[in-house]
């Protein structure tokens, strides 16, 4: 197969190059920094991948590049947790989730001939926020930011379907690796600083990023899946329990809360994503046959920080 992959050089998206190119597919890389890309994917060593240059708000030549793909996996998107949510930030989360799916879909309308599939990135934030509901794929939207995001995100890539193109949505939960949330996590623990973030009590819907780059393929190479997919582990936990279990694997205490009034200094409206959560259950992602790796949170985080 030959794919197109947006955010490839982000966590998950490197991780999905590495796999895809070991068996032997290849791989389009739509970037905004050739230069990084080149450096993160060396010629020499990924011998099936190109990389063409995109700005990814705009309509282009680098649309035409879709053209001849099997599949398509948009995974573009700014970080959602890093920035304070000033009105200008918000709209950058909003843009590089809404108008690079528009720009995607766009591409792949035009192309002759057209990729058979499109799976695009979404995440568990449309569900809202609560400590006590449990949410599935069949679930209400929520009503905050993130969740209006997420609605305007997949309403962009709906509009595949009308070009005939095979959509999968995967809702994503907080992706465990030696990256994203899990990274920031470590370095407190390492210095004998580790503890829970807020109350402890607000869940924290997770998945081993192996697991998701398997959840990709398989959304990729299995004509019969189609629409939205949680993509998160079957055994959510509870923040307590996260710090817990993180103290334990990397034998250090966990002990020292982050107090919620801290992080919302430094991110003020963003804190959201880590003080409140949800429990995002995978009821469609287990009925389509999919297997975990990791169902259960310590052996993901023993593979991961070992």
């Amino acid at each position: 197969m030959k794919i197109a992959i947006t955010g490839a050089t982000g966590f998950v998206g490197s991780r999905l190059v590495e796999r895809l190119h070991k068996q032997g597919h290849q791989i389009l890389i739509l970037t905004r920094n050739t230069t990084s890309a080149q450096r993160v994917f060396p010629q020499e060593v990924f011998k099936n991948v190109e990389i063409v240059a995109y700005t990814p708000t705009t309509s282009g030549a680098w649309q035409d590049s879709i053209a001849g793909c099997d599949g398509v996996v948009n995974l573009a998107g700014e970080p959602i947790a890093e920035k304070r949510w000033t009105e200008q930030e918000k709209q950058e989360i909003l843009n590089s989730r809404q108008v690079v799916t528009q720009k995607i879909v766009e591409a792949i309308a035009k192309a002759n001939p057209k990729p058979s599939v499109l799976v695009n990135a979404s995440a568990i934030g449309y569900y809202g926020t609560s400590e006590t509901a449990a949410f599935d794929e069949d679930s209400a939207s929520g009503t905050d930011f993130l969740a209006q995001v997420c609605q305007a995100w997949e309403t962009e890539a709906r509009k595949v379907k009308d070009t005939g193109v095979r959509l999968v949505i995967l809702r994503l939960g907080i992706v465990l690796g030696l990256g994203g949330a899990l990274a920031k996590m470590l370095t407190p623990f390492k210095l004998f600083a580790g503890g829970p973030i807020g109350s402890g009590r607000q869940w924290f819907s997770w998945i081993h990023v192996d697991d998701l780059v398997n959840l990709i393929v398989q959304s990729l190479t299995k004509p019969e899946m189609e629409g939205v997919y949680n993509a998160t582990a079957p055994k959510p936990v509870r923040m307590n329990d996260l710090s817990q279990t993180l103290g334990q694997v990397m034998n250090r205490p966990s002990w020292l809360p982050v107090p919620g009034f801290a992080l919302e200094a430094l991110l003020g409206d963003g804190a959201i994503v880590v003080l409140e959560g949800q429990q995002v259950l995978p009821k469609r992602t287990l009925e389509s046959g999919f297997e975990y790796q990791y169902t259960n949170l310590q052996p993901a985080l023993k593979d991961i920080v070992k």
